[in-house]
């Protein structure tokens, strides 16, 4: 007859491959169910983006066969809890992990890129905001097919908040949202400034694993008043392969390692990195330079979360308000799921080993 002790004695066996300890030790297990040769569990991930989702599962079947019995029935539930290391206060309190997109100069993708991630993590069931922080040129109304609509004004704990505008699953608050399209955003430092610190504290956004920030381009006074005033997991960097794109992300990474500042660097994203025409599939054209996101990935000890080739529908898909990601089964949906995974992966690292530091 199978126990229940025989069923946690053998997932001990399973190890999380990122945190090193096995799911009994890490507490990931949870409601052992035995009826007959019946078993359920459910195991507890650290995000629902987890790209070792399957093979985890595999592990802990091949465990209660291996260790308990051959002809056990399981059943496995695979769920998650996204860890944060950073208690927010106040209006951010319920956001367990905020993450900055930068880039060192304009016309990279980073807006791209950002509102790709977002919706690429917020697919896989995850609870996702984003704010668009690029004051001068705010993209997100667009990309996300929001251009005409307002954020919703709502008074709680006695305070007027501002309700996101939600699309494709993502919470979205953008200065393009009280802005008329056709005029030029004239604003000196200290008035972007208020108004990035209005987007993310005068909101109410609720319960959210993860919220994106995207920043405008180079290290001026929005991303280094950001880098003070909110509690950031990290930043992720987006460059082309041009030398002159990386000088210019190098120097924004290295604005986040500043003693001063002391962001972590989750990872670089290498857009535009070659083309491949439909006539010649196996071909790929390195236009703008190649190797340049790797070594400066390997000059600040920060994983290549992606490649993202020149594909043209992610051009036009942002332009008609339906990112890319949402493509099922295309090469370019792929690219941003496994980035976003990979990403999630290394929030959850970085977060257990704060939370280990600090135990």
């Amino acid at each position: 007859m199978i126990t229940i002790e025989q069923v946690i004695d053998a997932l001990k066996y399973v190890d999380d491959p990122d945190l090193k300890k096995d799911l009994v030790t890490l507490n990931m297990i949870k409601d052992v169910k035995v009826e007959g040769k019946n078993v359920s569990f459910t195991v507890v991930l650290t995000t629902p983006a987890c790209p070792m989702k399957d093979m985890i599962h595999n592990a802990c079947v091949n465990a209660i066969k291996h260790y308990v019995d051959k002809e056990a029935v399981v059943d496995v539930t695979m769920t998650s809890n996204v860890t944060q290391a950073k208690q927010n206060k106040d209006s951010l309190a319920g956001v367990k992990n905020i993450i900055a997109i930068a880039s060192g100069k304009g016309g990279v993708g980073k807006s791209t890129v950002a509102s790709n991630l977002a919706v690429s993590l917020a697919k896989q069931g995850a609870k996702v905001g984003l704010i668009d922080a690029d004051i001068y040129g705010p993209s997100m109304p667009i990309m996300f097919d929001v251009l005409h609509e307002k954020p919703a004004m709502k008074q709680i704990d006695g305070k007027n908040r501002m309700i996101p505008v939600e699309s494709y699953g993502v919470k979205i608050l953008s200065i393009g949202f009280f802005a008329d399209p056709s005029q030029a955003i004239i604003w000196r430092g200290p008035m972007a400034t208020k108004a990035l610190n209005q987007l993310c504290f005068d909101a109410f956004w609720g319960d959210l694993d993860y919220l994106f920030i995207d920043l405008p381009p180079g290290t001026g006074d929005i991303p280094m008043s950001l880098a003070a005033s909110v509690p950031l997991t990290g930043a992720v960097i987006v460059t082309t392969p041009q030398q002159v794109a990386l000088s210019d992300a190098r120097k924004g990474a290295a604005m986040f390692r500043n003693e001063n500042i002391n962001i972590p660097l989750l990872g670089i994203i290498e857009n535009m990195a070659w083309f491949t025409p439909a006539e010649l599939p196996n071909n790929k054209y390195y236009i703008f330079g190649k190797g340049g996101a790797q070594q400066l990935s390997e000059e600040f000890n920060m994983p290549l979360l992606a490649q993202i080739p020149i594909i043209q529908s992610i051009c036009e898909s942002g332009d008609a308000g339906s990112p890319a990601a949402l493509q099922n089964d295309t090469l370019q949906a792929n690219i941003f799921m496994d980035a976003a995974k990979k990403l999630a992966q290394t929030i959850a690292m970085a977060n257990a080993k704060e939370i280990a530091v600090t135990a």
